[in-house]
């Protein structure tokens, strides 16, 4: 019984999420982007009747805030992104646009710094030192650097139609907040371009509490996510 009523609860709760319309754009990639649609779409590892990336999607309207000021004053508050950001800034990280390549043996660094991350050990692709990225023509690829130029942590954003989607966003541990200015500037950046109306940070179901913490900290929500392939 009690197995029926947490099941229940969770159907409910999922009922209860908004739900977001997030199309992708075959002309921006027409090999890429339907790819990328059906890894979305297609069934759920271990929910078989739900869709990949659909259900508790974390996600941020990029509409809902008019600038960088607004989206900053709803992750206000100690513990929260933006404090953490500021933290960060105050001792000279920074956010840029970068090409991985020029940063092969960093990036190694950073996927190799610890054996675990939210309670899982790191993926073996994570291990293997990579010789040289592709840069795929519908992906941006961030990093952010610390006051001696050294990379601390990088993401790789992935411009899909009317939506992004994080596909990486990984640093070195070190409680200075990077992680946190990296994700808040690139949704600064984002909310100021005014070309996408959502960002997406993976789903909230399935990941460790820490992670959930930290997309919460962010102004990331769980949505129902319905896709079309135009």
């Amino acid at each position: 019984m009690e197995s029926l009523a947490r099941h229940f609860a969770t159907a409910v709760e999922i009922i209860r999420l908004p739900v977001a319309a997030l199309n992708f754009h075959s002309q921006i990639d027409p090999a890429g982007i339907p790819a990328a649609y059906r890894y979305f779409t297609k069934p759920h590892p271990k929910y078989r009747i739900i869709q990949n990336k659909s259900v508790g999607a974390a996600l941020i309207d990029l509409r809902a805030s008019a600038n960088r000021d607004a989206y900053l004053k709803q992750i206000k508050g100690k513990n929260r992104g933006a404090y953490h950001a500021k933290r960060a800034r105050s001792r000279g990280y920074v956010l840029r646009e970068i090409e991985r390549n020029s940063y092969i043996d960093e990036i190694h660094a950073i996927n190799t710094s610890v054996d675990v991350r939210q309670g899982r050990p790191m993926e073996q692709h994570y291990l293997q030192k990579v010789s040289r990225f592709e840069k795929l023509p519908y992906f941006r690829y961030f990093g952010v650097l610390d006051a001696r130029d050294t990379l601390m942590a990088y993401a790789n954003l992935g411009i899909y139609g009317d939506f992004c989607a994080f596909s990486h966003v990984i640093g070195h541990r070190n409680n200075d907040g990077a992680m946190h200015l990296m994700v808040t500037d690139i949704v600064c950046g984002l909310i100021e371009e005014g070309a996408l109306n959502y960002v997406m940070y993976d789903t909230f179901f399935g990941a460790q509490p820490g992670l959930r913490q930290f997309k919460l900290s962010l102004g990331f929500k769980p949505y129902r996510a319905r896709y079309c392939l135009k």
